[in-house]
């Protein structure tokens, strides 16, 4: 038997007025004349952000979804170079506080980040890889505020090739060794669906000691492989973590646009994974990659519901039970 919860990206589709990642653009910060009064309207869109957050939480709970993605947006400009001065946490410890004091009473909930693509460990610009260290410090300050404990928590790509793979793996390695320690232990990596397959993440992982996230859409897009045959790898590269592995599940869009996500994710791919997995993993959390959100888990849980094999547990919690398949 393996436990599957179903989780889904950020924002819902259907809560209203509940969006997490509402912005403030530095050109629209400038126009304000009054540096102190900009400040303070940054302050209240980031409290209304993780109010929201807060509300996404109870949404998700009354529906049984247990697993969730925090979006990257939820304070606006906190790392612009400009705007080094603010303590933009100050500003939101009554919001962060009554998100870790709901966690602390749901401890069965998982959530996690994944940062924007600007995030690339492995360029040889020293400058790039600054600035990523401190956009992904920024994810860490956010866990630590809201009383997650950060590892293990930020989903990343192993970022670009710059005209050679190979060494580009191996500047990630180099990189790796800049990187603060309490930041290397919140990443976790994630199979790309143009560079880099499940061949070099596992490299990367199984060097480095990271968790992979594998992405099923990804890995049809840049097969490297059986992922069936990598699949006992892959789940031990999660050995030493204290949450269960994670997988990403998404569909193509079209057949024009194949790399792109539906609004929904098929059935399909979720047996076609439980299938690979073969019993290795005792509990995989699917992130659901799709772009109606939580309206995609509603949509699988439903059809989870009727499918052979599958017991719902709780909402969007389910057993699989591979021998009937």
């Amino acid at each position: 038997m393996t436990y599957i919860r179903l989780g889904y990206v950020a924002m819902s589709t259907e809560l209203q007025n509940a969006s997490p990642s509402q912005t403030m653009t530095y050109a629209q910060f400038s126009k304000l004349k009054d540096r102190e009064a900009a400040l303070r309207k940054l302050e209240r869109i980031a409290q209304a952000n993780l109010h929201n957050c807060l509300r996404l939480l109870k949404h998700n709970e009354a529906n049984g979804i247990e697993f969730f993605r925090f979006s990257s947006k939820l304070i606006p400009l906190a790392d612009h170079p400009e705007l080094s001065d603010w303590s933009y946490m100050q500003g939101v410890k009554q919001e962060t506080a009554a998100i870790m004091t709901y966690l602390r009473e749901h401890k069965q909930v998982r959530v996690d980040f994944h940062p924007d693509h600007f995030i690339v460990l492995n360029s040889p610009d020293k400058e790039v890889l600054k600035s990523s260290v401190k956009a992904l410090t920024f994810h860490y300050r956010m866990l630590k505020a809201m009383g997650i404990p950060p590892k293990h928590r930020c989903v990343l790509h192993v970022g670009g090739s710059y005209n050679d793979k190979e060494q580009a793996l191996e500047q990630f390695i180099s990189n790796w060794a800049q990187v603060p320690v309490p930041i290397q232990e919140m990443v976790i990596l994630e199979n790309d669906d143009t560079l880099f397959g499940v061949d070099d993440v596992l490299y990367l992982c199984e060097k480095l000691g990271i968790p992979f996230v594998f992405d099923l859409h990804h890995h049809k897009m840049n097969p490297q492989g059986d992922f069936g045959e990598k699949w006992e790898r892959i789940v031990g590269t999660w050995e030493h973590s204290q949450l269960p592995i994670k997988v990403h599940l998404s569909s193509p869009k079209n057949e024009k646009n194949p790399k792109a996500h539906a609004d929904y994710v098929e059935v399909g791919e979720i047996i076609e994974l439980l299938k690979g997995n073969r019993g290795y993993a005792a509990q995989i959390d699917v992130m659901l990659e799709a772009k109606l959100k939580d309206a995609a888990v509603f949509r699988m849980a439903e059809e989870l519901k009727h499918a052979h094999g599958f017991k719902q547990v709780n909402g969007a919690c389910f057993q699989f039970n591979l021998s009937s398949h």
